[in-house]
């Protein structure tokens, strides 16, 4: 299989040199990083892509089976980085991406040299002595008014997500990337984002890891992000002063500043 043309694979930036992948997270493309690409093209190779049932991905390569898993997508990243000829790449995933990229670091550890995490979260459900931000009720409403009326819920739910409403503009655009996946794509990514638990899989990550996180989330809140650092002992905690779980978006300029520093000090 083309995994380039399956994944809708772009690549800018220099022609040799240090290599960052960029992923997205659910209801998401590579278009969420546009505001990244240029800064990072400037001194880095720059890969972006598409997970399968994503953006212009190849929806024919879609499964139940496969996507309904975590694995699946890190499938997509280690097979991506293998029809690249990756080597030592610096994996910056997007929200539930951030956790993909820990389970593809584990299949294929030559390929993934540093981690940069985005909003991430381990699990999104509240427990004992770890707050998520959900109480198992709050994810069940949730997917059973997704299930039930995705475009509705992407329209009441992505303004939400995406914070700042006193930039509509933003949350307009969240909304139309979630309405632009098909839905019983999404149904199916929900349910695999939602309802993941990869906390014990933070143990594993031996990697210079930056995990990134909004000063207001109501995805991913604080508690989440200091949870991530104290599991992960080779990583660096930054806040930044943004709101919403998209600040690739709505503070493209302090995410950016916070990615470049940590990759110069991989060089």
């Amino acid at each position: 299989m083309d995994f380039l043309s399956r994944n809708n694979v772009s690549v800018t930036g220099l022609a040799h040199g240090p290599v960052v992948v960029l992923a997205h997270g659910f209801g998401c493309d590579q278009n969420m990083w546009r505001l990244a690409v240029p800064a990072l093209a400037k001194r880095y190779r720059v890969v972006a892509f598409d997970y399968v049932g994503s953006g212009g991905s190849d929806l024919s390569a879609w499964s139940h089976e496969r996507y309904s898993s975590l694995q699946g997508y890190a499938q997509d990243v280690v097979e991506v980085c293998e029809a690249l000829d990756l080597e030592g790449a610096v994996f910056v995933g997007h929200s539930v991406s951030a956790m993909v990229g820990v389970l593809a670091t584990r299949m294929a550890p030559e390929r993934i040299g540093a981690l940069v995490m985005v909003a991430p979260s381990p699990r999104y459900i509240d427990d004992d002595g770890y707050r998520g931000g959900f109480t198992s009720d709050d994810i069940d409403e949730l997917l059973a008014s997704l299930e039930s009326n995705y475009l509705g819920w992407s329209s009441a739910m992505a303004p939400v997500i995406m914070g700042n409403p006193e930039r509509p503009e933003l949350g307009q655009e969240l909304t139309n990337s979630f309405c632009a996946t098909a839905p019983d794509i999404a149904r199916v990514f929900a349910r695999t984002t939602f309802l993941s638990d990869t906390r014990e899989d933070l143990k594993s990550v031996e990697i210079p890891t930056l995990v990134l996180e909004c000063a207001q989330d109501v995805i991913a809140p604080r508690e989440v992000g200091a949870y991530v650092h104290a599991a992960i002992p080779s990583s660096r905690l930054v806040t930044l002063d943004a709101t919403g779980h998209c600040p690739q978006l709505s503070a493209p300029e302090a995410t950016n500043e916070a990615i470049l520093d940590f990759l110069a000090a991989q060089r």
